[in-house]
C-alpha cells in the first residue's frame, strides 16, 4: 500500500474526494471551458501559475481538511502530498521554483492549535518535488480574525499588509520563483497578501498551491 493510500483516512474516505474536473485553465488550474478565465482576474501579475487538488464543500475534501486542521490529524498530511504532487504544472515552473513556502499562522493560533498545517502539507511534499522547505521565509506580523464568514472584500482588508519576509531571509528569496502553500484557497486574498510580501522583497515570481479549492457560482464540481 502506498503513502497516498494509507493513514489516518480510509481508502473509501479517498475515494470520495472530488478532484478539480478538467479542462482547466493552463494559469490559475480553475476547471474552465471558457477561453478566458475569470479565476485568473484573483491572481496579481506577479503570480505564474495556481493549482489545488480537490474541491471544498463537495466530497470528502473538506472533511479532510478539518481533520488536520481542527482535530490535529497531522499524520493526513503526508498522504494530502502525496496527491497534491501528482497536480501537472507549467514546464517553467517545475524547472524554477526555488523553495516551498507555507503560509504562515499568526502566533495567537499557532499557540491554540500548536502546528501550522500549511507548514505539515509543505514539509511531506517537497521531497516529493525535490524543492527545499523554506519555513521561516515569511512571518504573519498581525493577527487577524478568521477569513471564514468574511466577504471578499473584507477578506482581502483584513489580511492586507499582515505579513513580511524578515531582513534574513530576503537574500534567499531575491530573484527566486517561490511556491506559496497553504490548506485551502478561496478568493485568494490570504495568498495574494503573501505573495505581495514577497514580491515587495524581490522574489521573482510566485505560484501557489493548495490542497482544497473552494468553488466559484457556476463551477462544474464532477467530470
Amino acid at each position: 500500500m502506498s503513502p497516498a493510500d494509507s493513514g489516518v483516512v480510509c481508502g473509501h474516505c479517498w475515494s470520495r474526494v472530488h478532484e478539480l474536473p478538467n479542462p482547466r485553465c493552463p494559469r490559475c488550474g480553475h476547471p474552465s471551458d471558457r477561453y478566458t478565465c475569470r479565476w485568473c482576474s484573483f491572481l496579481p501579475p506577479y503570480v505564474r501559475a495556481a493549482r489545488s487538488y480537490c474541491w471544498m464543500g463537495s466530497g470528502t475534501g473538506e472533511e479532510i481538511v478539518y481533520a488536520l486542521k481542527y482535530d490535529g490529524w497531522t499524520a493526513v498530511a503526508a498522504a494530502m502530498a502525496h496527491r497534491m504532487a501528482r497536480v501537472s504544472w507549467p514546464t517553467d515552473v517545475v524547472e524554477e521554483r526555488s523553495g516551498i513556502v507555507p503560509a504562515p499562522l499568526s502566533a495567537a493560533r499557532m499557540r491554540e492549535r500548536g502546528f501550522n498545517q500549511a507548514t505539515a502539507i509543505a514539509a511531506a511534499l517537497a521531497p516529493l518535488w525535490g524543492c527545499p522547505l523554506w519555513e521561516n521565509v515569511l512571518v504573519r506580523t498581525s493577527g487577524t480574525v478568521s477569513q471564514t464568514q468574511l466577504t471578499p472584500g473584507e477578506r482581502k482588508s483584513n489580511v492586507a499588509g499582515a505579513f513580511s519576509v524578515p531582513l534574513t531571509a530576503q537574500v534567499a528569496v531575491r530573484g527566486s520563483h517561490i511556491v506559496l502553500l497553504d490548506d485551502v484557497i478561496t478568493t485568494g486574498a490570504t495568498l495574494s497578501a503573501c505573495a505581495s510580501a514577497l514580491f515587495a522583497a524581490g522574489a521573482r515570481t510566485i505560484s501557489y498551491m493548495t490542497f482544497g479549492r473552494a468553488p466559484s457560482s457556476g463551477d462544474r464540481l464532477s467530470p
